[in-house]
């Protein structure tokens, strides 16, 4: 499944990065909500995910967001979510950069997690930017203003014509700059500008590898590309690691 470059290079780098995009959650039953979700087959993602939707009816996209934030609930991270959680002990440096909202890297043990569109168990007030976690409010139920100011309370993700969060974006740039291989795991490679990450890696001599069952807009541009699901490659990936001799490190913070 693995070229033997692949392998040496990843047993012996000091600084690796995960991509990871909407496939390895749909590994675990992670829908796309385009599907038939009820209700909510008379909205499109994009008439609800944005700041004007919110402002014009916010207790119909809490609802909404309270609608995903249950199937999330009730889904498990895969084995590719712990194989990458058990990959970060081996290496000094080890960052998830992910582009889902839905907390399961964090959820299967994954520490160094940079979330570029946000988390969708976060919400936060726009008035005083007071932070809620999902088990202090839950958006949904008629609850939309902040206990402490009064103000509006949104989902802590990003919404359609919003920019990415700039800590985060400013991380993961760093991360994949000086990175020795990266992992593009289960992203179409078309949502931008995350998916310039992988190329910029590459820009910057890492080794580019692509997990993905399907071809992607960046097939093309990677140094070895993996046919297979990430719930199959990743674990076994893991284990020729652990074959190879590469022992658990104090990962950098």
């Amino acid at each position: 499944m693995f070229s033997a470059q692949f392998v040496t290079r990843l047993s012996k780098a000091q600084s690796v990065v995960a991509f990871t995009g909407a496939g390895i959650s749909a590994e675990s039953g992670v829908p796309t909500f385009r599907g038939n979700q009820g209700i909510w087959t008379k909205f499109k993602p994009e008439e609800l995910a944005s700041m004007d939707a919110f402002l014009a009816n916010p207790p119909l996209v809490q609802e909404w967001y309270a609608a995903r934030r249950k199937v999330f609930r009730e889904v498990s991270p895969n084995a590719g979510h712990v194989a990458l959680a058990r990959m970060e002990k081996l290496f000094q440096r080890f960052t998830v950069v992910t582009q889902n909202i839905d907390n399961l890297h964090h959820r299967a043990g994954s520490l160094s997690v940079l979330e570029l569109h946000g988390n969708i168990g976060r919400s936060y007030c726009l008035q005083c930017y007071r932070e809620f976690v999902d088990d202090e409010i839950e958006l949904g139920s008629g609850l939309t203003s902040c206990p402490t100011c009064s103000g509006l309370v949104r989902p802590d993700v990003v919404w359609f014509g919003e920019q990415l969060p700039e800590h985060e974006w400013a991380e993961s740039v760093r991360a994949i700059e000086s990175a020795d291989v990266v992992l593009s795991i289960g992203t179409s490679g078309v949502v931008f500008p995350a998916a310039e990450l992988p190329l910029l890696g590459k820009y910057h001599g890492a080794y580019v590898v692509e997990i993905n069952p399907e071809e992607t807009d960046l097939s093309r541009s990677m140094d070895e590309v993996i046919r297979e699901n990430s719930s199959i490659a990743l674990p076994e990936l893991f284990r020729l690691l652990e074959r190879a001799g590469v022992q658990q490190t104090e990962t950098l913070r």
